[in-house]
């Protein structure tokens, strides 16, 4: 087999140089989690402003780093590549375990309810929300924004950078949407997390799917940025493919959650 060589070794596989940033994104990590133990229990957000800060530099400085080894040191190669696929593919199998273990909670829940619950689901006196308004407006959001991102995906894989950046453009701006759509249904919610199990069942999905939907609005931003520097091509493109993947994985939980928690559920 024909080896790809690079400029430091003769294999294809990628080493990575020593890095100061898993210590540092470790190190915001917990400042952060920090911080929001001391935001909730005291009302005060100096140590979180500080641990997000920390946090936000290191993603930056990290991504910077992979985009240099990736696009201008052409460390990636087609081995390399096929590693990252694989991983991920793994990050995103970990995720639908981790949000299978929310709707576990659910469905025990509502399907057996305890005395403490009123033998009813709902629970007594908890009025859950119309999924025929907000929640199906933000279904129809996330099935739109995942055509646009397949659009900016098969339209960059023809050489048509024009419309995967309207492709791109759309995507993170139905996100930003979808996300003010959430954060508005939460100050409304007549309910909250302290409500019963329904509350909390309710508020720790959603809002994990909200997290998601805002990261994977960064990690769609960000492929925005790199394509405006010409930083993808037909055949070099993983940023975006993996983007892609991971809005998907967002819009099929999201169906799950309608469908379980606001349709069946209400």
């Amino acid at each position: 087999m024909k080896l790809m060589l690079t400029t430091h070794s003769n294999h294809p596989f990628h080493l990575v140089d020593y890095s100061p940033w898993p210590l540092t994104g470790a190190i915001g990590a917990m400042i952060l989690v920090s911080g929001l133990a001391k935001w909730f229990n005291l009302i005060n957000m100096n140590l979180l402003i500080i641990g997000l800060t920390i946090t936000m530099l290191t993603m930056i400085q990290w991504w910077r780093d992979v985009i240099r080894e990736g696009t201008y040191q052409g460390l990636h190669t087609s081995f390399v590549y096929i590693g990252l696929r694989w991983g991920m593919i793994l990050f995103i199998t970990s995720e639908v375990l981790f949000f299978v273990s929310f709707f576990w909670a659910f469905f025990s829940s509502s399907l057996t309810p305890t005395i403490e619950l009123g033998m009813m689901w709902p629970p007594m006196g908890i009025q859950p929300f119309n999924p025929m308004q907000i929640p199906l407006l933000n279904t129809v959001i996330l099935l739109s924004s995942g055509v646009t991102v397949t659009w900016a995906h098969h339209s960059l894989m023809k050489s048509n950078y024009t419309q995967a950046l309207q492709g791109l453009f759309f995507t993170v701006i139905l996100g930003m949407y979808f996300t003010m759509l959430q954060a508005y249904e939460y100050w409304e919610a007549p309910f909250t997390i302290a409500d019963a199990v329904y509350g909390s069942t309710f508020f720790v999905a959603t809002g994990f799917h909200g997290l998601h939907v805002i990261i994977g609005t960064m990690f769609l931003l960000t492929c925005l940025m790199r394509h405006l520097m010409k930083q993808f091509s037909t055949n070099h493109h993983f940023g975006i493919e993996s983007a892609a993947w991971y809005w998907h994985f967002v819009d099929v939980v999201w169906l799950f959650l309608y469908i379980s928690i606001y349709w069946w559920g209400s």
